[in-house]
């Protein structure tokens, strides 16, 4: 896959996100704010040519790996694995299904090109550092990347990998190869993180345990892409990467809202939210979609839905 330029990166966030809508709404559950809130992260890391992988080879030794510790927002990971051709993207609709690969949480079992089974929160860490520690032994260049929840960052299990990870291989095989994202939405399930464990100040913690941090705009495909070179080049630590980021973002009336943590849209609502994705005003709607096939099909399938 070339790499993508961030208004080609935006346009692929955006369609990434009707996907996101499109799939939990299928399924009747699931987590639209923090997997809107996350895509722009995933988008970059596998359109922005900043990982190694093969859809064809999904278990390839040298791939790099991206674990997305905070599991529940798993239906922005599919909507990229399908743009990226991993899965069919007719498969998205299966979400949460019995029997169907794509289940509410990573299942590495289940789906090839899934790295890690989470989703019981704090454990993503961990398990990156085991990995690239693994990969630094070996004599890999193969990358990890850790993708962190704020509110999962309250766990202890991540704090005892915070403060391991930059010793562990020292001093000749540092865990460099591991780069950490938080997504800093600064929403859990039932209220603002700040009320109920304030993590500030967050980007200090981090560094008091050695590792260099970054904070940035986790919607700015630039900042993102630079933050992702700039983790790389670093060596002899882990990197940390504080990406403040919206929940909901890109549907107005779910931004920075916790009642859209894990709350499915209904068909009617679904419809509303890939109008607002796309920009599309209420009057211009109908003339759009005899243009746009693609957003006229899952209409259709909403609409479907809704007379159920």
């Amino acid at each position: 896959m070339d790499p993508q330029t961030p208004s080609q990166l935006e346009a692929i966030a955006r369609e990434c996100r009707v996907q996101i809508i499109r799939m939990i709404t299928h399924a009747g559950s699931g987590h639209p704010g923090g997997s809107n809130s996350v895509i722009d992260l995933l988008v970059t890391l596998y359109f922005g040519k900043k990982i190694r992988v093969d859809p064809k080879r999904p278990d390839w030794p040298d791939r790099d790996r991206v674990i997305l510790s905070k599991g529940h927002a798993v239906p922005a990971l599919y909507a990229v694995m399908s743009r990226a051709g991993f899965i069919p993207e007719s498969q998205l609709i299966t979400l949460r299904k019995l029997g169907s690969p794509l289940q509410g949480h990573p299942d590495r079992n289940m789906l090839p090109g899934i790295e890690a089974a989470t989703g019981s929160l704090g454990q993503g860490l961990s398990i990156a550092a085991g990995e690239a520690l693994g990969l630094k032994l070996s004599g890999s260049s193969a990358r990890v990347y850790c993708i962190l929840g704020d509110g999962e960052i309250q766990e202890g299990q991540v704090w005892e990998a915070a403060m391991s990870a930059p010793k562990l291989g020292q001093p000749k095989h540092p865990l460099d190869n591991l780069t950490v994202i938080l997504d800093y939405n600064k929403i859990q399930l039932d209220d603002f993180v700040a009320k109920i464990l304030d993590l500030e100040p967050v980007v200090a913690k981090w560094q008091s345990f050695g590792w260099p941090v970054q904070e940035i705009d986790g919607h700015d495909f630039e900042q993102i892409g630079k933050a992702l070179d700039q983790a790389e080049a670093t060596k002899g630590h882990p990197s940390f990467i504080v990406a403040n980021t919206v929940k909901g973002k890109g549907v107005p009336w779910m931004e920075n809202n916790p009642e859209w943590h894990g709350k499915a849209p209904k068909p009617s609502e679904a419809v509303k939210a890939i109008r607002d994705l796309l920009g599309v005003s209420d009057a211009a709607w109908d003339e759009y979609l005899t243009r746009d096939r693609a957003t006229r099909a899952i209409v259709d399938e909403l609409a479907a839905l809704e007379k159920k």
